[in-house]
């Protein structure tokens, strides 16, 4: 319980920085609310699902990909993950009532869109890195 809570602060934050770095990354919120910050756990809470339950059966299906290109392919898992949080998001607007797209998506499909979900999920996973590092004497103690 506590590891899926410490996945979930820092998607949070994590989300929060990508928004603030990548020019088409919007997640429209007012940061004076409390129900707001409640808001961005649940997309953060969505993302990590998605990161916990879908990413290792696409990594796992796209193997013989990854040995290909070295990797690289991780970057397009990633922003799938990212843009399918997004959609998952936008069916649930009605109940959220919260801005969060990538470069238009959803509604609208586009270039822009995955070009932004790549250069956010880049800076997804640096943040996430980071803050996992910084959080590593945690499992040390036993929290």
């Amino acid at each position: 319980m506590i590891d899926l809570l410490f996945k979930v602060a820092v998607n949070a934050v994590a989300l929060l920085a990508a928004a603030n770095v990548v020019p088409e990354f919007k997640l429209v919120f007012q940061s004076d609310k409390p129900a707001d910050w409640l808001k961005i756990a649940v997309i953060a809470l969505i993302f990590a699902i998605v990161n916990s339950y879908i990413k290792p059966i696409v990594k796992t299906l796209a193997m013989p990909i990854g040995f290909l290109t070295m990797g690289l392919v991780a970057f397009a898992i990633n922003a799938a993950m990212l843009l399918g949080t997004a959609w998952i998001v936008s069916q649930a607007r009605s109940t959220l009532d919260i801005g969060f797209n990538l470069g238009g998506y959803p509604p609208h499909w586009s270039y822009e869109a995955i070009g932004c979900a790549v250069v956010a999920s880049i800076v997804v996973s640096v943040v996430g890195t980071l803050l996992n590092l910084f959080l590593v004497p945690r499992k040390i103690i036993g929290l």
